[in-house]
């Protein structure tokens, strides 16, 4: 059995972070990955559509404090700079008019208001809101489509801490592709998933099935969702608050529809922001022609995100394809093509998009930042404080557990 300083689980940002670090100052470290390719929820690929496409995160968000931006500009990648916000709105098939455009845009400055004098009380975003059709667009935008979440499910504590994430930028190369070049130099094993964290000697054992490693201390990176459901057995069982953090903290889920749309713009420009509200929470953004592809990329969220992706990607397509047809007219069919949807929620290792803590339960992040016997540490895009759900934030995460350990805080 092999022995190192520190073992990491998972090679996604806040993995390859926390090992580059280590290593930086002298550690002997061992990391593990389920998948067959480091970047976890960071994965370009360009088998689909024939060009680059972002399967996971797409946006560089908090650019001033991404680590990433300089990379990508570095790398002299194709940047371009988009904050999200709604430039095109339609209720069913109806364009919203000028005074409704002001009505929601109003609704999301109070929206933003009251999370920013929270004091207490109701800890649930739906409970900030009213009924009307404004504060209903400014609830979709700002909590399925941000937060992954239906706005019931949110804490308003919790999302009161996310950072303001301007300015956000695009890479026409790819995030994920980004990630991978920035991390290519680090040794992983790949394929090989850890079964087994015994923390009951000195130190830990780390088990896979390919073998066992002792180390001094081990950094879990893999997501809350993959722990929920018992993705990594800890021997003896963590202490009962770490596992309510676990439940506490579940995977909300943005599922990316993307479309090839060719001969047809709609009147919209390359990057226009669309949201089409419809009855329920059968909602739908779309990110129109990003670099002047002929591509749509079509955004569900929350609760409709999972139920879609138990429909499967047929009916994930037909569900936007039809939005455009019934907002668009008939006509619109003729320049719709290739159609795909993301499984982040149906992906073994990570089992959602990103994590969101449930009402009155805030406090979940606090608890999963303090390491367990001191040896062991949790990190990641859960852990990034104001940069939560971004993955500069979980490679920020793992860079600050690693230089604890390191002694370099």
């Amino acid at each position: 059995m092999s022995e190192v300083d520190v073992v990491v689980v998972g090679a996604g940002a806040a993995g390859l972070a926390a090992a580059k670090r280590l290593t930086r100052a002298g550690k002997t470290v061992t990391v593990f990955e389920a998948m067959d390719r480091i970047g976890g929820r960071a994965h370009t690929e360009t088998t689909t559509f024939g060009f680059p496409f972002d399967r996971g995160c797409a946006w560089l968000h908090a650019a001033d404090r991404n680590p990433f931006y300089p990379e990508a500009e570095a790398a002299g990648w194709r940047l371009y700079h988009h904050d999200m916000g709604v430039d095109h709105l339609y209720y069913g098939r109806k364009k919203a008019t000028p005074e409704e455009m002001a009505a929601m845009a109003a609704a999301d400055a109070a929206l933003a208001a009251a999370l920013a004098s929270y004091k207490g009380g109701s800890d649930r975003v739906s409970d900030l809101l009213d009924a009307s059709l404004a504060d209903s667009a400014a609830g979709t935008f700002g909590g399925p489509m941000d937060f992954a979440q239906d706005t019931d499910e949110i804490s308003v504590a919790d999302f009161a801490n996310e950072a303001d994430l301007d300015p956000n930028y695009f890479t026409l190369e790819g995030f994920g592709a980004l990630v991978h070049r920035w991390g290519a130099d680090t040794p992983v094993e790949l394929s090989t998933p850890v079964r087994e964290i015994r923390w009951d000697g000195p130190g830990v054992t780390v088990a896979t099935d390919r073998g066992s490693v002792r180390a001094a201390k081990v950094i879990v990176t893999v997501s809350t969702g993959v722990l929920i459901y018992g993705g990594v057995r800890f021997v003896p069982d963590l202490p009962e608050e770490y596992d309510a953090a676990f439940d506490n903290l579940p995977m909300g889920l943005l599922t990316k529809i993307p479309l090839v749309v060719t001969g047809e713009r709609f009147g919209k420009q390359a990057f226009d922001d669309l949201l089409i509200e419809r009855r329920g929470t059968q909602d739908i953004y779309f990110l129109c022609f990003p670099f002047d592809l002929d591509l749509m990329v079509g955004f569900v969220g929350g609760d409709f995100a999972w139920e879609l992706e138990c429909a499967g990607e047929d009916a994930a397509i037909d569900f936007a394809t039809e939005r455009l047809v019934r907002t668009f007219g008939g006509d619109a069919r003729k320049a719709i093509g290739k159609g795909a949807m993301t499984k982040w929620g149906s992906e073994r290792w990570t089992r959602g998009a990103y994590a969101a803590a449930r009402p009155g339960h805030a406090d979940a992040r606090t608890t999963l930042a303090r390491p367990v016997a001191e040896r062991i540490h949790f990190a990641g895009e859960a852990l990034a404080g104001p940069l939560m759900q971004t993955c500069g934030g979980a490679r920020l995460s793992g860079e600050q557990v690693a230089s604890t350990i390191a002694g370099t805080a």
